[in-house]
């Protein structure tokens, strides 16, 4: 997954947060050997409209990244096999 998060996610990412999906994400890597999880992505969302729309603009970034569909539905669907998703959930930061 660490390779995955180098290799392809960054690239979306940066072009989907470029063009407004969002203020920031970071990757964290669990060290518990005994966690559910071994890394959790955390976007940081303006506003409900940002997180409305998340998915959509990460695909279109990734399209952007990658203009063929064939080679885009196999990065897709090797992806699927590297992770799962435990959780899912909207916070807010309290300071």
């Amino acid at each position: 997954y660490n390779a995955y998060v180098h290799d392809v996610a960054q690239t979306i990412d940066e072009d989907a947060r470029q063009h407004g999906a969002f203020i920031n994400v970071t990757t964290y890597q669990s060290q518990d050997t005994l966690s559910p999880w071994t890394h959790m992505r955390v976007f940081w969302l303006r506003d409900s409209a940002q997180l409305a729309g998340l998915g959509a603009a990460l695909d279109a970034a990734g399209a952007r990244i990658e203009p063929d569909s064939a080679k885009r539905r196999a990065r897709s669907e090797y992806t699927a096999t590297l992770r799962d998703a435990v959780g899912n959930t909207v916070l807010t930061i309290l300071h």
